[in-house]
């Protein structure tokens, strides 16, 4: 079975469990109204809007903080969520978000590459859902060699609207030969 709250160390990022006391320090980072601005909860960096995320975090139990690997600095989080256990296995990994400081580096695929390579190592596939008009969450799961599929779903965000959510895959053989493999 798939332990969805692992401690994950990577060269660039440490992964552990999300705890109530890290509210502050992911707050903070979450409050910068830029990260969320292509996201479809685009009011996230609201405080009362952020604490539902966080509270709906921490009750689904698959939340992981993401800590800066060389100054142990609060830089984001993730989480492994809907875990199916048909057909060799799936979960979803989703939810990210990282500070500004952290964009356009090697954090969000250290990150990726240490969710996947410990959920592909118990389950056969590892989806992502991302809003279809997300471009900058788009390009960077196509530069981790995640592929889009024909599965759309909609979501029904905080705020009651109804964003259509594109998934993308990647499967133990596709991240084997993709840019993420070591």
């Amino acid at each position: 079975m798939l332990d969805r709250q692992p401690v994950l160390e990577g060269e660039y990022v440490h992964l552990r469990p999300l705890a109530p006391g890290d509210w502050d320090a992911l707050f903070a980072v979450a409050s910068d109204p830029l990260v969320w601005e292509q996201h479809p909860a685009h009011d996230r960096w609201q405080e009362p809007v952020f604490r539902a995320f966080f509270n709906d975090a921490l009750a689904n139990k698959g939340a992981l903080l993401a800590l800066d690997a060389q100054t142990g600095a609060v830089i984001g989080s993730s989480r492994f969520q809907g875990l199916e256990e048909a057909n060799g296995g799936s979960v979803e990994i989703g939810w990210t978000f990282l500070a500004r400081s952290h964009w356009g580096g090697r954090h969000n695929h250290d990150m990726k590459r240490l969710m996947l390579a410990h959920a592909l190592a118990r389950i056969a596939e590892v989806r992502f859902m991302v809003g279809e008009t997300n471009t900058r969450s788009r390009r960077a799961l196509e530069k981790i060699g995640a592929a889009l599929t024909d599965r759309r779903e909609d979501r029904v965000m905080a705020d009651g609207a109804v964003i259509a959510h594109l998934t993308y895959v990647m499967t133990r053989e596709s991240f084997a030969a993709g840019p993420l493999a070591r």
